[in-house]
């Protein structure tokens, strides 16, 4: 058996950010514009801050700006709503990022939905959720198209493989199921009630991980020779997958942290910069 493909989700954001940095040059020479991202973060969790934080880097990395936004634990749905209203209003701002997840009381769903589409480039409208699974041009939620362009990146053949998601949150696993199944990939959800996991696990020639349980997928429910993207990062730099001893049996995997994480935050930055260019040079 072959030594399995590491795939590289730092070498993959770094080449979407060289290409991103001469695409941000281009509309700050025709337009005299800086594209700005707008963050929101509610409240004071300390990973959500450092996410935020990351994203704030990666802005600077390809010549946009950050508008950070930072808002009370104690905010109200209505209050938010407003900051994301003027948000929208904003001519500079060219894509908003609503911090995931939200203190417990606010309506999260409702606040996402309040976001303009032309600024929505974290994927999280429920218009762009419905255009994204017709197929219909939307901006993608960030951590699935950062799966895509991984599996595109290092060829990985999609249509007519079966593969297995493991979760079905609406900003991970139900998206990046159905953007497999527009790849004409044969694609199973499976989640808590889900009989007999490991074995519908074992049928997969490619199986993503969004469970959010630390090493929750097992060395032994993997088939030999399938690919393992793992979207969990968990305390520890661990993972959804019992890495240490399932890559090894793979044909590909990518590792946590440096796999899926990297390309998400790239993503997030593609969508703005695109949002840019239809603001400011009439792109398609």
């Amino acid at each position: 058996m072959k030594e399995p493909v590491l795939l590289d989700g730092r070498a993959v954001a770094r080449d979407v950010e060289a290409d991103l940095q001469e695409r941000v040059a281009i509309i700050k020479e025709q337009t005299g514009i800086t594209p700005v991202l707008a963050t929101i973060l509610v409240g004071g969790d300390p990973a959500s801050a450092t996410y935020v934080r990351m994203k704030g880097n990666a802005c600077a990395r390809v010549g946009m700006e950050s508008l950070r936004v930072e808002l009370p634990e104690e905010t109200a749905t209505g209050q938010l709503m407003d900051k994301i209203e003027e948000l929208n209003n904003n001519n500079l701002v060219c894509g908003i990022l609503l911090q995931h997840p939200v203190p417990p009381g606010i309506d999260e769903q409702a606040c996402f939905n309040a976001i303009s589409p032309e600024k929505d480039v974290d994927g999280v409208t429920a218009l762009g959720f419905g255009r994204m699974a017709l197929g219909l041009p939307a901006f993608k939620s960030a951590t699935p198209l950062a799966i895509m362009e991984i599996l595109k990146r290092y060829e990985i053949p999609i249509e007519g493989r079966e593969v297995v998601v493991v979760g079905r949150s609406p900003i991970l696993g139900k998206p990046v199921a159905l953007l497999l199944l527009n790849a004409n990939a044969t694609v199973t959800v499976c989640h808590s009630r889900t009989k007999d996991l490991p074995s519908v696990i074992r049928r997969a020639d490619i199986v993503v991980a969004a469970v959010g349980r630390p090493e929750f997928i097992r060395a032994d429910w993997v088939r030999k020779g399938a690919v393992l993207i793992d979207a969990g990062y968990n305390p520890g730099n661990v993972g959804d997958i019992d890495l240490k001893n399932a890559a090894p049996l793979s044909s590909a995997y990518t590792p946590v942290p440096g796999g899926v994480g990297p390309v998400t935050i790239a993503m997030l930055m593609q969508q703005t910069v695109l949002a840019a260019e239809r603001k400011y040079l009439g792109a398609e």
